[in-house]
């Protein structure tokens, strides 16, 4: 990360490995709601999505205000963190700066010129029934 718009942070702690687990009974993504990718939904189906401009980003937009590698998407403690990775124009958390936090269904983040959304929905844990012919 040398674009001379991101800081390097220390590493921080791995992800919970229980992340198999998680999306067992959770479905998580973000909505894009605004921006040239305005509508679209991302799914969180990795213990860890980068979000920024660069080539090495997991979710890449054309937004120049925003760092090669901006904001991460962590499994975390059972649920899924929002974390800043060291950007020059920072992160916003339902309108206030924020580092790192825990995101709830519905919370609303900024990083660069893009506000996108968190959705967080149950998955079905009705057992699958099959229905055998009778012959």
């Amino acid at each position: 990360m040398r674009d001379g718009y991101t800081r390097q942070l220390e590493a921080t702690e791995v992800p919970d490995e229980n992340f198999v687990e998680f999306t067992r009974c959770w479905s998580a993504s973000i909505v894009v709601l605004t921006g040239n990718a305005s509508g679209e939904e991302y799914p969180l189906d990795q213990p860890s999505t980068v979000l920024g401009r660069g080539d090495s980003a997991h979710l890449r937009f054309e937004d120049p205000s925003m760092s090669s590698e901006h904001a991460a998407l962590e499994f975390f403690d059972g649920g899924i963190r929002l974390r800043d990775l060291g950007s020059m124009n920072g992160t916003l958390l339902n309108g206030s700066d924020t580092k790192a936090a825990k995101l709830k269904h519905g919370d609303r983040f900024q990083i660069g010129a893009l506000e996108l959304q968190f959705v967080l929905s149950e998955r079905d844990k009705a057992p699958k029934t099959y229905e055998v012919p009778l012959s």
